[in-house]
């Protein structure tokens, strides 16, 4: 059996400090494209990789932006996604509902939580969730039949709301990102009905463990190397796992200096883990079926997996990785500054 491989990738704009500063205001589309040089190093980069090796992604699209950007930013970017070939599947941050009123910023003042999923109440999500799929039918895009909740939060009420939204499946747990702490959705892996919805979670291992302590990682390209991915990916493949999730944002394929694009370089490093990875799925094919989430979940509806595997990482890769982020992260800070002055 080959294991099913999606890459998702969080397509969002940024609040970009909008919220604690008056002088500060929303970055849209060029947090997506990431442009260096004249050159999209972000989405760009991305449909150029995938392109190269023949891989299907599936790009969560933030929608409820559109309470702050009249103009709809998000829809060509939409729309291209798909033409390319692939899945645009839907996300959310309540966030950016507070734009609706005019006095959103003494309403962020008294209740700075405005992103939080947990705790809302069931039809406020049932309305965001609505708010979504009425902008994919204005895009002219497929309606998204998978969902991840911004930052991963989650709770019961929220796979409620859900499937009285009729959206069958959903991606919104990753352990390492955020933890409910509530048994019942404690997924490493694997696939778990939740009040009918089907949960494919952003895959969680352990990459060290001192006596009775463990670290726990969620697999993503930016807190991952290389090596720590590959190692993963065939361990998971060993155990027959039905399905690997990965996560990624456009925005970390580039190293910035403030809450926006002004001042901008390639990340070198993230960049070549993103394309190591699609040369090796490209190359491994026998092993691995990269595919959407939306077709991977039409396919494991009928043989859902219920194990909770908790796949084991090494600790020595998951030391070079820290090594090898730091150097990057000073790297970039220095060279950054240095291109701010020459601007």
């Amino acid at each position: 059996m080959r294991t099913r491989v999606c890459i998702s990738v969080d397509t969002e704009f940024s609040i970009a400090g909008a919220f604690g500063r008056a002088d500060r205001q929303p970055v849209g589309d060029p947090m997506v494209w990431c442009e260096v040089d004249g050159r999209s190093q972000g989405l760009g980069f991305l449909l150029e990789q995938f392109g190269k090796h023949d891989i299907p992604a599936t790009f969560f699209v933030e929608t409820v932006h559109r309470c702050h950007f009249r103009d709809d930013p998000m829809a060509p970017i939409a729309r291209l996604i798909v033409a390319q070939g692939h899945e645009v599947q839907l996300h959310t941050h309540p966030c950016w509902a507070v734009f609706r009123h005019e006095d959103w910023r003494e309403r962020v003042r008294q209740q700075p939580d405005q992103d939080d999923f947990v705790g809302r109440a069931e039809a406020d999500t049932v309305a965001l969730l609505r708010q979504g799929q009425a902008a994919f039918a204005d895009w002219g895009v497929p309606a998204p039949t998978v969902f991840r909740a911004g930052n991963l939060q989650h709770d019961d009420a929220l796979y409620a709301a859900l499937a009285r939204c009729g959206i069958p499946a959903s991606s919104c747990i990753g352990l390492a990102v955020f933890d409910s702490h509530d048994p019942g959705y404690r997924l490493y892996s694997g696939t778990h009905w939740r009040h009918g919805v089907l949960e494919l979670p952003v895959l969680t291992f352990q990459d060290w463990a001192v006596g009775g302590r463990q670290h726990l990682k969620t697999l993503t390209v930016a807190g991952s190397s290389f090596a720590e991915m590959r190692l993963v990916l065939e361990r998971a493949h060993a155990v027959q796992l039905p399905l690997v999730v990965l996560l990624t944002h456009p925005f970390e394929y580039v190293q910035r200096r403030g809450d926006g694009m002004g001042t901008a370089r390639v990340d070198a490093l993230h960049q070549d883990r993103l394309a190591r990875l699609c040369t090796f799925l490209d190359g491994a094919r026998d092993r691995f079926l990269p595919v959407g989430m939306g077709d991977a979940a039409a396919a494991l509806r009928a043989v859902p997996d219920e194990r909770n595997v908790l796949l084991q990482g090494s600790a020595w890769l998951g030391m070079r990785r820290l090594v090898e982020g730091a150097v990057n992260d000073r790297y970039g800070h220095w060279a950054l500054a240095r291109r701010q002055v020459s601007a």
